[in-house]
């Protein structure tokens, strides 16, 4: 099985063209919601976003906590508190933390309307720039927040390509952007994190070694659930993956001629994520 080790570098035309875009709308936005993937905390982090957002006041968005290890999630926001951002671990499906969302943004945004009481004006409503790399739930929360189906939703990265403002009944007002991601991947680890949690496109990196990344990283940190998914037993010292692969294809009827059939046990392992087949899990475990 052939890897492939080169560094990533991804950064379609429209993620360049929305980032100009976003620049020259800075001076509009009161509040910035940047959402991350609660299972890849660090990794779906969008590289040097104060250079994007400069000082204006933001909540970090912490997504698919149905899908996460709460307790390893809850030490990355931790983590980020004590750098000074807001934080709010959630599932965009629950309406209870929509509306978390929905208050808090009105509490960050109590010393702007203040300042308008002060001059005579009314209340207006927050305009909020809505940021994050592929795939981390920017149109599953705005969908909810507008309370009807305006921006596409799906599991592959790349959907949105242009930038619009958008109204809500809850006094915010949206400015939905494409997927971010910075221009290098410098480090292979983050790029195949993204790409086991579909944030680039799998076609981006080998789809073999986006497969022994997600089995090696939960055979170091969820040991039962390499067990329990692929009957294959964890080993501390390091997962022989030739045998791993065997006994995955065994099980799902992937050997031909005494050969296994590489390509079908990836598809199968990168889909099983996908499809969220496999929860609990986190794979940024560094803080």
């Amino acid at each position: 099985m052939k890897m492939n080790n080169n560094l990533i570098n991804w950064y379609p035309g429209h993620m360049a063209k929305a980032k100009r875009l976003m620049m020259r709308e800075y001076k509009h936005i009161d509040i910035v919601y940047e959402l991350v993937d609660s299972r890849i905390p660090k990794s779906s982090k969008i590289a040097n976003i104060y250079d994007i957002i400069g000082n204006k006041p933001k909540i970090l968005i912490m997504t698919k906590k149905d899908l996460t290890d709460e307790e390893m999630a809850l030490r990355w926001v931790k983590y980020y508190e004590n750098l000074g951002t807001k934080v709010l671990l959630v599932d965009l499906n629950k309406e209870e933390d929509i509306k978390r969302i929905i208050d808090e943004t009105h509490t960050l945004a109590s010393s702007i309307q203040k300042m308008r009481e002060e001059k005579g004006l009314i209340k207006k409503d927050i305009r909020v720039l809505v940021v994050g790399i592929p795939n981390v739930g920017k149109s599953t929360l705005i969908n909810r927040l507008i309370g009807r189906k305006v921006a596409l939703v799906g599991n592959r990265p790349g959907i949105t390509k242009g930038l619009v403002w958008l109204n809500t009944k809850h006094g915010i007002t949206l400015l939905d952007t494409p997927g971010i991601l910075w221009p290098k991947l410098e480090q292979q680890e983050v790029a195949l994190n993204l790409a086991s949690f579909s944030a680039i496109k799998v076609e981006v990196l080998d789809e073999n070694e986006i497969a022994v990344h997600i089995l090696q990283k939960l055979n170091k940190y969820y040991p039962e659930k390499l067990q329990e998914r692929y009957q294959v037993m964890s080993n501390p010292l390091g997962l022989n993956i030739e045998d791993a692969y065997f006994t995955i294809a065994k099980n799902m009827g992937a050997i031909k001629n005494g050969e296994v059939d590489y390509e079908r046990v990836s598809l199968k392992i990168i889909n099983d994520i996908k499809n969220e087949n496999i929860k609990g899990i986190v794979f940024d475990h560094e803080l």
